[in-house]
Order: structure tokens, then sequence, then C-alpha cells
């Protein structure tokens, strides 16, 4: 551990089947006022309201609701939830649902009492709030992000056709407490399923493929990994698996709650160019991230050569007897890819819609990263756009995905639309 740095992480978690119970003692700490807050409707159907409706008003709680966040929360839908907690005077925002949701929340709760336009103030000029925040608390229904217990938020202007990403330096921003119960994640589809395992790999790999010296965090994160490839096979053959659910469900919050990036400078490129096929394609985030995955991590092999020869030792269990540091390494990520293959993750941008005609402007769009092994140039980030688009895929099966992401995201856009996509970590 070479570098210097701080650590504070103040979420309070609850976890297992009878997490939800815990509600009771966290809303005792806050005011009368609670905005619930939640996305499409998908608590209703499967009765998780109901239970938080109760105990809301079993704890005499004056409730006003910010319905319909959607996966990509947009700028006139945080203006709009401003508008509710200010009118209500919100003591609390309790966000029920995914990442997208514990995003959505945490931009509400630093632009209730901001006294300029917050799009300009946080994500813009990623400027820390200077005005009192409302609390926020989640009770997390599907897992992926790590949101439930980090100072990130991601707001979508549709005028300007820029996504941005905040991660706010100041602890205070993180949820309170957040609720995690493994059974509330089991009626997710498969494909959403799967696509949140590859987001929570990812996440550890771009904290992982970073830095040369000998760094604790990544033997955490070889933990991370290993416990995940196991926990992800039980899980596709069996969706119903509790045990393998809360793994997946643990390893999620511990892969992206800054504990792994200590004394990490972090890659995050994988990230760009995944946001970026994603501002086009409007396709599920854990998708766009697999897609892009392979063509970067190859490219970038030989500038890390050594790590990537430790992941394929460490994760993937490959034998480096009587074989060079770079044929171990390229084992490594052919083990991974048989993975995910196995988890039946989208490995081209093709079948998220992307085509040859976008790929120029997806890499103007790919805002480079720094942290990693190598900082890419547009030449490179476009090489490996085409890479990724190159792989071998079936007319069948590109109208099958983007089927079931408009089915299952409800927000399908038939138009491409170009977003600026940005990433700040302060």
């Amino acid at each position: 551990m070479l570098g210097n740095f701080s650590y504070c992480n103040p979420t309070k978690l609850y976890f297992g089947e009878d997490s939800l119970n815990y509600l009771n003692e966290e809303l005792q700490k806050y005011g009368k006022n609670v905005v619930l807050v939640y996305g499409g409707g998908s608590i209703k159907k499967n009765g998780i309201y109901d239970e938080v409706i109760e105990i809301l008003k079993k704890n005499g709680k004056n409730v006003a609701e910010i319905a319909g966040v959607m996966p990509n929360p947009t700028l006139a839908k945080l203006y709009e939830g401003v508008e509710i907690a200010k009118s209500h005077q919100a003591d609390l925002l309790l966000a029920v649902g995914g990442g997208s949701v514990c995003d959505y929340s945490k931009a509400v709760s630093v632009s209730v009492n901001c006294k300029e336009d917050p799009w300009e103030k946080y994500f813009i000029r990623f400027e820390e709030p200077d005005c009192e925040v409302i609390p926020v608390g989640c009770v997390l229904t599907m897992v992926g992000t790590g949101s439930e217990m980090n100072a990130g938020s991601v707001i979508t202007n549709q005028d300007t056709k820029q996504k941005i990403g905040h991660v706010f330096a100041d602890e205070k921003i993180m949820p309170r407490f957040s609720i995690l119960n493994p059974g509330y994640t089991m009626t997710l589809p498969k494909y959403q399923m799967v696509s949140g395992i590859y987001d929570i790999f990812n996440h550890i790999c771009e904290q992982y493929f970073s830095g040369e010296d000998d760094n604790t965090s990544d033997y955490i994160s070889e933990g991370l990994m290993r416990s995940l490839l196991k926990s992800s096979r039980v899980a596709v053959k069996n969706p119903q698996d509790y045990e393998a659910r809360s793994n997946i469900m643990w390893t999620a919050t511990w892969a992206l709650n800054t504990l792994v990036a200590m004394g990490k400078s972090a890659d995050w490129m994988v990230h760009m160019l995944g946001q970026a096929v994603g501002g086009y394609t409007n396709a599920t985030h854990g998708m766009t991230l697999a897609a892009v995955s392979l063509p970067y991590y190859r490219y970038i092999m030989p500038y890390g050569l050594e790590k990537f020869k430790r992941f394929a030792v460490n994760v993937w269990n490959v034998s480096p007897e009587g074989k060079t540091d770079e044929q171990v390494a390229r084992e490594g990520l052919k083990a991974m890819e048989n993975w995910m293959n196995e988890l039946g993750l989208v490995m081209n941008i093709s079948e998220l819609g992307a085509n040859e005609e976008m790929l120029e402007s997806i890499a103007d769009v790919t805002f480079p990263m720094s942290g990693g092994y190598k900082e890419l140039n547009r030449d490179e980030i476009l090489r490996i756009f085409k890479e990724s688009l190159q792989r071998k895929f079936t007319k069948k099966s590109h109208q099958k995905c983007l089927y079931r992401q408009k089915v299952l995201d409800g927000t399908f856009y038939s138009e491409n639309i170009p977003l600026l996509v940005t990433f700040v970590v302060n």
C-alpha cells in the first residue's frame, strides 16, 4: 500500500430475510415526513410496496411519493423530485428499488436545499454540496451497482444529451442505512440478473487492473471475484437458490463501496466505453460492459502483463508451469470469456443495436480515463469498438436482444440519440 488515503463509510446495513423489520428501528431516527421513491411499479406487483407502506403507516409517517424513476434518471425527473420533496418538507428519502432509484434519491438529497441549479453545480462543475442534505435510506431490490453503500449518482440531461456521473466526496451523501433482503431479487428476469452479475465483476476488475504495488485491496478483490464466480454459476442454474443470491448481493455491495479502491488509481475505462455505447442504444448497463470488456482487456494486457498473469492464476486457477507470462494471461482472459458465455452475456455491441455507422460518433463521446495501465487515444477507442462489433452474432439473436431490452426496461429508444457520457470521481 504505497498511497495515502482516508476511508469512511457510515452506511448501516441490515442483511437477510428479516432485514425489512429493521426499518421500524431506523424510522425512529427521522422526522414525520417521508418521501417514498421507486421505479416503474414492479414493487407493487411483487408486494414489497405494501410491506413498506404498512411499516411507514405503523410508525406514523406522513408519506409522499416519487414514482416512475427510470433506469437512466433524467434531469427533468430530478427537478420533479426536488419539488415534491420541498413541498413535503421531507425528513427522509426512502429509495425502494435498484441502483437507479438509489442514485436518483442521492441527487434529490443534495438538490432540495441547493441555492443554484443542481445540474450546473454538481454535474457540470462537480462541486460538493454546501447546503443541508436530506438523509437517504435504501431498500434494495436489484443488485449490481453498489449504490446502496456509496455516494455515486448518475443523471441524464436530455436537452444537452449528457449522461454524467458524480461520485461525491462527502460521506454524508451515502445512504444512512440500507436494507438488503436477497429474496427481493429473485423475481428479477434472468437477463437482468446476469447483467447485474457482470456489472459487479467489472466493478472489481476496474479497480483491480491498476497499480503495480503489493496492495491489500487486490487480495480482497481476488476473493470477491472467486466468490462471485461460484455463486453466479449456481444462480444461473437455479435463480431461487437463496445462498447464491445472498452471496451475489453481498459481493455487489463490497465491489463498489470504496473499500477495494483504497490505495488504487482504478481504471474505469470499460465503463466509459460501455456507457458511450449505452448512450446510443439505451442498452442495459451490465451488457454494454460485457460487450466491450474482452476487446479492451486484451488490448491493454501487454501494458499490465504482471497483473493479468496474477489474475489468471489467482482467480481462474490457470497453471503457469511451462508457459510464458503472456500465455498465462491470455488463458485467464479465455477462461473469463468462457464464464461470460456460460452466463449468457452479450459479447458484442452489435447485439445491443450498434452498427458500423455509429462507431465514429460513439468514439467521439467516449471519455478517456488515465487510471489504468494505458490511457487510450481516440484511434485506440475506435479499434476496440470495431473489434467488439465484429464478434460473431446472428440476426436472430440481435433482434431477440433488442426486444428483451425494450420489454424489460420499458425505455428502449428507436432513434439513435448520442449522449455525452462523463464519469467523475472526486
